[in-house]
């Protein structure tokens, strides 16, 4: 298993807590994305579309099992989550192209909340911004808001939740939990 080091040499991974993209709806996202015929930023690779719930940032590499046992104590949603994607919008701190939905469900906030909660015991802090859940599109993107021949929707069921390591552009994944039985 391939870590990074910090500069103390203690081995370290970069994760985060995301729904993952069916295969499908990637090559959708994917097609209506090369439709705004984009002039700036790195598109994000579709099979690395995911919809973010919690970023960790560098977490110790000796943590990760203890991550994974606090979210397997808590009590998950019993049944698939659902968003629609039908929002872009350029989030110009973070120079990213987003798809955001309109309404985020209140199962989707009460598990992020979830999470937050089951990870402070460990040192890992709750972020101060508000959860926005998103999918980003594009990264290094500086400009305006594309426009888009056909509007967003896109439908999204999760079935369940993953922790993914990014590691060199890419995402593995660690571990998931079911959201249905």
């Amino acid at each position: 298993m391939v870590q990074d080091t910090r500069p103390s040499g203690a081995p370290f991974k970069r994760l985060f807590f995301a729904l993952p993209v069916v295969d499908a709806q990637c090559r959708a996202l994917a097609q209506w994305r090369r439709s705004l015929s984009l002039r700036s930023g790195r598109p994000v690779p579709a099979e690395n579309f995911h919809v973010t719930l919690v970023s960790l940032g560098d977490v110790d590499a000796g943590q990760v099992s203890s991550i994974c046992a606090a979210v397997d104590r808590l009590t998950l949603p019993q049944a698939p989550l659902r968003l629609v994607l039908d929002r872009m919008q350029v989030w110009p701190r973070a120079d990213a192209l987003v798809l955001e939905p309109e309404q985020a469900p209140v199962a989707l906030r009460q598990l992020v909340y979830a999470l937050h909660q089951a990870l402070l015991p460990l040192g890992i802090a709750a972020p101060t911004r508000e959860y926005r859940p998103h999918l980003t599109l594009s990264r290094d993107f500086r400009g305006q808001l594309p426009e888009a021949g056909e509007a967003p929707e896109f439908f999204l069921t999760a079935r369940h939740f993953t922790l993914y390591e990014s590691r060199k552009g890419r995402y593995w994944p660690l571990a998931e939990w079911p959201l249905a039985q």
